[in-house]
């Protein structure tokens, strides 16, 4: 892979403002250095955070993006700003994970894709969020999210 490969990003090596929004939040890609190969790439945030679209008190999420990728993966200081995008964004639960799930799905065309959101409690009760593109690809070690089941302090 020539370096010609990550000219066209503007975010990466380049001091880049935080999106206010994100339908402005910009996810860029660049080759898979490993076409030939099926792997499984892993981002954790366990610090995500959004606001509930009704009262706009904050919501905490610790989200595992699993994806096997295509022709390109995503850059990740771009997905980390994207992820960043939510703290002012008001949106429940459901809304936050899959519309991650379908902007990363969009830029980058995997083969395979899967996102657990598990949320921290509101109002008591914790809601874990889970979508995936399909059966996961033959031959890919997929291993399990690591995330428990939340159980407070007990």
């Amino acid at each position: 892979m020539s370096e010609d490969s990550y000219t066209p990003l503007e975010q990466l090596g380049h001091q880049t403002a935080l999106p206010k929004s994100p339908d402005e939040a910009v996810l860029e890609v660049v080759p898979n250095p490993h076409q030939d190969a099926a792997y499984l790439i892993r981002f954790t945030a366990p610090e995500f955070t959004s606001l509930c679209p009704v009262t706009g008190q904050p919501d905490f999420a610790h989200l595992v993006i699993d994806y096997v990728p295509g022709a390109v993966i995503v850059e990740s200081k771009s997905l980390k700003l994207f992820l960043s995008s939510f703290r002012n964004h008001g949106a429940f639960h459901e809304a936050c994970t899959v519309a991650i799930a379908r902007r990363i799905v969009e830029a980058t065309e995997p083969k395979w894709l899967r996102i657990g959101g598990y949320w921290y409690p509101r109002g008591g009760i914790p809601i874990d969020v889970f979508y995936q593109t399909g059966a996961a690809p033959e031959g890919v070690w997929i291993p399990d999210q690591g995330v428990p089941t939340y159980r407070g302090r007990g």
